[in-house]
């Protein structure tokens, strides 16, 4: 378990750093782009954006491997591990100290997630029926495109597309579970399928995510993608996998206090000044 939280926490970094360099073409990008395919071709010629998205991309393979040696339910909320090295790095370059705001978050991401990794259950989780799977991946998937569909009708409001990214990104990581459990059990077909699930996914919630930072600051933008995206899954868990609750210490109520700490010092730490003015690049 150890080796997965590891690799959760490499991953989390990657995604941060990959973000922020993403995050500054974004807001140099036309506003009329927004939420349109064109905004995501604009991006593409930008160098500095392909080098986001490769260092997010070279992040799947940590989490992957993660989700293969530690319980979702501990993966997730490593996610947010990343906001700390964007905290550091924010503070030395803005020249910020590390105010009450930060060290709360620092102290709730840390105790929460040492809350739940004392009570994970054993790592014993199975997919739920088809059906199951298939209808948390189908709302999640709503979630993300409806900006998109109500774009073009001038309905898309900020905060929905905020909403949206996260979903996006929250199907990307419970696909990448999804396919991270059936390489384990050879089902490379199934796998594969998920795979462009997520990848789908991750191209709806990137257009949505880089719309989101051209029309709001990013104090506003990194708390709400980053939780959403984060602890989401956490809460659909239960409808698409099994778990040995019985293993889990004190009838699971470590892992409920440690999600809602760790929630807690994520948005905290997202609001620090150093990490949203990293996050988008500002000088």
């Amino acid at each position: 378990m150890l080796l997965g939280a590891t690799a959760a926490a490499f991953a989390s970094l990657l995604f941060n750093l990959g973000l922020a360099l993403q995050a500054l073409e974004a807001r140099k990008a036309p506003q009329s782009l927004g939420l349109r395919l064109g905004l995501l071709a604009r991006l593409l010629r930008r160098p500095r954006w392909l080098l986001g998205q490769l260092l997010a991309t070279v992040g799947v393979a940590p989490q992957v491997y993660a989700l293969s040696y530690a319980p979702f339910v501990l993966v997730q909320p490593l996610l947010a591990v990343g906001l700390l090295a964007l905290l550091a790095v924010g503070s030395r370059v803005f020249g910020e100290p590390v105010g009450l705001l930060a060290a709360g978050g620092v102290l709730g991401i840390v105790a929460g997630i040492a809350l739940v990794a004392w009570g994970v259950p054993a790592r014993v989780e199975t997919h739920r029926g088809g059906f199951a799977v298939v209808a948390v991946i189908v709302a999640v998937m709503a979630g993300a495109l409806a900006p998109l569909l109500l774009g073009r009708l001038g309905l898309a409001r900020t905060t929905a597309v905020m909403i949206a990214s996260g979903c996006g990104f929250a199907g990307t990581n419970i696909a990448t579970k999804l396919l991270s459990d059936d390489i384990g059990v050879g089902h490379y077909l199934p796998a594969s399928l998920w795979g462009v699930v997520g990848l789908l996914l991750g191209v709806v919630a990137t257009i949505t995510g880089m719309t989101a930072f051209q029309r709001r600051a990013a104090t506003v933008v990194v708390p709400v993608t980053t939780s959403v995206q984060t602890f989401l899954p956490i809460l659909l868990e239960p409808l698409f996998l099994k778990e040995d609750w019985a293993s889990a210490k004190l009838h699971g109520i470590p892992i409920a206090a440690g999600t809602l700490l760790a929630l807690a010092g994520t948005i905290l730490i997202s609001r620090t000044e150093a990490v949203a003015r990293l996050a988008a690049a500002k000088k």
